[in-house]
């Protein structure tokens, strides 16, 4: 019987949930951190599953027109997740990202078929620390590629199908669990991936709580901003509210270091075998912290956002 797939896109999503129990031994934490692999997908990051359902609800929808050009503002998962996702529909993409970012981001775009506008820094920004005031700088370069293209814009960051895409991540990881999971912790880029998880997992169970993950010094949820404090950790951390978060989910926050990000991204890949992105070590991190205070001998469940091969130029590895 034939099992073969007719477009990358249906190999988008049901990634594998692995218990990182090496991790926790080597600690001696009491409990266990579950980690959805999302590096898995075919453009190596969870962001494929919002790139798939914001471009099909939209066209679904009828905002988005046969032979438009899609645009997206973007630190690069995103970009790369709908440079894949357009080749595969027929679509012109124009990515506008920051100078900020990683280079490999610019060429997976590029090798998809994508355009990359590269928008400065910030003055006094830091070159690989994407700050929320550089965010604000690339959102007003897509308005204005928007009004000189006529391409429709996605809008992740004020996206509801942002959010519903990790709905569907969040019940594989309930079942793929048995029904485990007591705690969920996640690192924030558009917000959508905590959005989803958090209530998806909530309404399997109302106990579970939900953690937001920020960089130390620039932790807003937090509440703990410290002036001139800038972090490394690409993808999120903006310092800013994001609209796709209901402030009612969340349980509780956790600071993480750039040392600690970076510290447990190499472990992931030396220890567990997991070849992982800097967000992704923030949250195997906080949720290590967690375990070792309030959250001892829970089973929490965080996402490994995408695969280390993005960061070879950012002296990560």
């Amino acid at each position: 019987m034939a099992n073969y797939i007719t477009s990358i896109t249906q190999a988008i999503g049901k990634t594998p949930l692995l218990r990182l129990d090496k991790i926790t031994s080597s600690l001696e934490l009491d409990g266990y951190i579950f980690a959805k692999l999302e590096h898995l997908n075919p453009s190596f990051s969870k962001k494929d599953r919002i790139a798939l359902g914001m471009i099909e609800m939209a066209e679904k929808k009828g905002l988005l027109k046969p032979g438009q050009p899609v645009l997206e503002a973007t630190s690069g998962n995103t970009g790369t997740s709908l440079a894949m996702v357009c080749a595969a529909k027929g679509y012109r993409f124009i990515s506008v990202m920051s100078r900020g970012n990683s280079i490999e981001r610019v060429k997976m775009i590029t090798a998809f078929g994508g355009e990359v506008v590269l928008v400065e820094q910030s003055p006094g920004a830091i070159k690989g620390k994407v700050s929320g005031e550089d965010l604000n700088l690339v959102e007003q370069e897509a308005e204005r590629l928007v009004e000189e293209t006529g391409a429709y814009y996605l809008r992740q960051f004020n996206s509801r199908d942002n959010a519903l895409s990790q709905e569907v991540a969040a019940d594989e990881v309930w079942e793929q669990s048995g029904g485990c999971i007591q705690v969920f912790a996640d690192f924030p880029g558009t917000g959508g991936t905590f959005e989803g998880y958090a209530r998806a997992l909530k309404r399997f169970d109302p106990a579970i709580r939900c953690y937001v993950v920020e960089p130390y010094g620039c932790a807003y949820y937090k509440n703990e901003i410290i002036e001139g404090e800038a972090h490394g950790i690409q993808g999120g951390g903006y310092a800013k509210e994001l609209a796709n978060i209901d402030r009612a989910l969340i349980d509780g926050c956790v600071t993480v270091t750039n040392d600690e990000a970076v510290e447990m991204t190499r472990k992931l890949a030396e220890i567990e075998g997991v070849f992982a992105g800097t967000s992704s070590g923030a949250n195997v991190m906080a949720a290590i912290k967690l375990l070792q205070e309030q959250e001892k001998g829970k089973k929490i469940c965080v996402v490994i956002n995408d695969i280390g091969l993005k960061y070879m130029s950012t002296g990560l590895f």
